[in-house]
C-alpha cells in the first residue's frame, strides 16, 4: 500500500459558509477517509494548515481579527469531520521553515513568472478598496510553493480556478531542481469539484458580497436569509410561469432537498403552480436539518477552551519535525552552511 501525502490550506479569513463546506471541507472528508482497501490502493496522509501568513497578503493593515478567525475556522474544520488522529492540522505562521524556503525560492522565481499570474491579475482589477501593489500578494505563489514543497506533498486538492496557481509552484519546483538537483517532486494537480454555490443575491456566495449564509448560524437566521432570496427574475407575479435553472434557491434544493421535494419545485415553478415564498419555505428545512449534527458538534467544541491549542499543537509538532528534515536538504543542496 503506498500513501500519498496530500496537501490543503485555507485562510482565515472569517466565518465559514456553505459555499466553503462544499468547495473545500466535503473534498478534505474524502481525502482523509479513503480507506486502505480503496481501489486505487492507497491511502491518503492528509496535512491541513491554516494559511495565517497568507491572510496577511489582502488584511495586512487589519491584522487584528485572524487570531479569532483561526480558532473558529478549526473549530468548523472539527465540527465536519476533520479528525486530528487521521490528519496533521496546523498553523502556517508556527513552522518558520515556510518562510526559510519562501525566501530562498524568492531568489530564484522570475519576476515575469508572478506578474503574469491570471489570479493576481484579476484581482487588482476587482478589489478595489485594498492596496494590493505589495510584495506579499504578488509573491503568493511563491510562498504557497513553499508550503507545498516542504512537506514534500505529492498531490494538492484544488479547484479549476486555481489551477494555474499549482502550476507556477511546479514551474518554481522544476527550476529548484535544475539548479541544485533534484531535491522536491513534483507536486501534482489533484483537480476537484467545487460547485460555485450560489447565495443569497444570486452572486457566488461570498463574505465580500454579505450574500452568505454561514455554518454557524441559527435556524431564524437561515430562514430571515434565505425568505428574501433573488428568484427567477422573469416571476415577477406569483401567475408567471418561471425557469428554476435561474433561480438561486432551486440551485440550493438540489444540493438540499430530496428528489421528490426537488421535482415537486421544478414542476410547480414552470407552471405556476407554487409561488417562490412556497418555493423558500419549503428548502430552509432541508438546510436547518442538514447543519444539525454540524452545529450540535460545534457547540460541544466551543465549550473545550483548549481543543484548539491542543490540536495545533500536535500538528505544529508534526509538521516542523518534516520542514526541519526537508530545510536540512535544501541548504545542503544549496551549499548553505549553517552555524549553530
Amino acid at each position: 500500500m503506498t500513501r500519498k501525502r496530500v496537501l490543503s490550506g485555507m485562510r482565515p479569513s472569517g466565518k465559514l459558509h456553505l459555499g466553503h463546506f462544499h468547495g473545500v471541507l466535503e473534498n478534505w472528508l474524502k481525502l482523509q477517509n479513503l480507506s486502505p482497501n480503496a481501489s486505487i490502493g492507497e491511502e491518503n496522509e492528509c496535512f491541513f494548515f491554516v494559511a495565517d501568513w497568507h491572510a496577511l497578503t489582502t488584511e495586512y493593515n487589519n491584522p487584528s481579527g485572524i487570531k479569532d478567525n483561526i480558532s473558529d475556522m478549526v473549530i468548523d474544520w472539527l465540527s465536519a469531520g476533520i479528525d486530528p488522529e487521521r490528519s496533521t492540522i496546523f498553523l502556517q505562521s508556527a513552522v518558520k521553515e515556510h518562510a526559510e524556503l519562501h525566501l530562498l525560492l524568492s531568489m530564484i522565481t522570475p519576476l515575469s513568472w508572478l506578474e503574469r499570474n491570471p489570479t493576481y491579475k484579476e484581482q487588482l482589477a476587482e478589489v478595489k478598496d485594498k492596496d494590493l501593489h505589495t510584495y506579499g500578494f504578488l509573491g503568493y505563489p511563491v510562498l504557497q510553493t513553499a508550503d507545498i514543497i516542504v512537506y514534500k506533498a505529492n498531490a494538492v486538492p484544488v479547484g479549476i480556478d486555481q489551477a494555474p496557481h499549482l502550476e507556477l509552484s511546479r514551474e518554481i519546483t522544476r527550476r529548484f531542481n535544475f539548479l541544485y538537483g533534484e531535491t522536491f517532486p513534483e507536486p501534482q494537480t489533484l483537480l476537484t469539484e467545487t460547485p460555485k454555490l450560489l447565495g443569497t443575491d444570486g452572486r457566488k456566495m461570498s463574505k465580500g458580497y454579505n450574500n452568505a449564509i454561514f455554518l454557524s448560524d441559527p435556524p431564524d437566521v437561515i430562514e430571515k436569509k434565505i425568505l428574501p432570496m433573488m428568484t427567477d427574475p422573469a416571476r415577477m407575479k406569483r401567475m408567471d410561469k418561471g425557469t428554476p435553472e435561474k433561480c438561486p434557491v432551486y440551485f440550493l434544493h438540489r444540493i438540499y432537498s430530496t428528489t421528490e421535494t426537488i421535482a415537486w419545485v421544478e414542476e410547480g415553478c414552470r407552471s405556476a403552480g407554487i409561488g417562490c415564498i412556497e418555493c423558500k419555505k419549503s428548502l430552509i428545512p432541508s438546510i436547518i436539518k442538514r447543519l444539525e449534527p454540524f452545529q450540535k458538534k460545534r457547540q460541544e467544541l466551543i465549550k473545550k477552551p483548549d481543543i484548539v491549542n491542543d490540536v495545533l499543537n500536535k500538528g505544529n509538532k508534526k509538521a516542523k519535525k518534516i520542514a526541519q528534515a526537508t530545510m536540512e536538504e535544501v541548504r545542503k543542496a544549496l551549499r548553505l552552511e549553517v552555524r549553530g
